[in-house]
């Protein structure tokens, strides 16, 4: 029963922004490391940035000071606010919810971010 569900994806011109968000339910959230990936056709599954349960974030350098993951506990959601988009960040991106030992890990579906060219 656990759903980690995303939304805001969506078409963009370059130098555009979204907000993407992901809402999570059959976890205790605030345990969790949580992360964007994404993958685009013929390239390889990427993190994007995670942030983990002590509020602490790592970003991929491609995104650094043009993305910013955030999370809300209360919420139990993620968020990932994209800014400056390029083509090169046209992707799927996947939301995921990570406890390391036990391992328990899971993903969401995805939403589509498309950036012009």
């Amino acid at each position: 029963q656990v759903q980690l569900v995303e939304s805001g994806g969506g078409l963009v011109q370059p130098g555009g922004s979204l907000r993407l968000s992901c809402a999570a339910s059959g976890i205790v959230f605030s345990r969790y490391v949580m992360s964007w990936y994404r993958q685009a056709p013929g390239k390889q599954r990427e993190l994007v940035a995670s942030i983990d349960p002590h509020f602490k974030t790592n970003y991929a350098e491609f995104v650094k000071g043009r993305f910013t993951i955030s999370r809300d506990n209360l919420e139990n959601s993620v968020y990932l606010q994209m800014n400056n988009l390029e083509p090169e960040d046209t992707a799927a991106y996947v939301c995921t919810a990570h406890f390391p030992v036990p391992f328990q890990g899971y993903w969401g579906q995805g939403t589509q971010v498309t950036v012009s060219s």
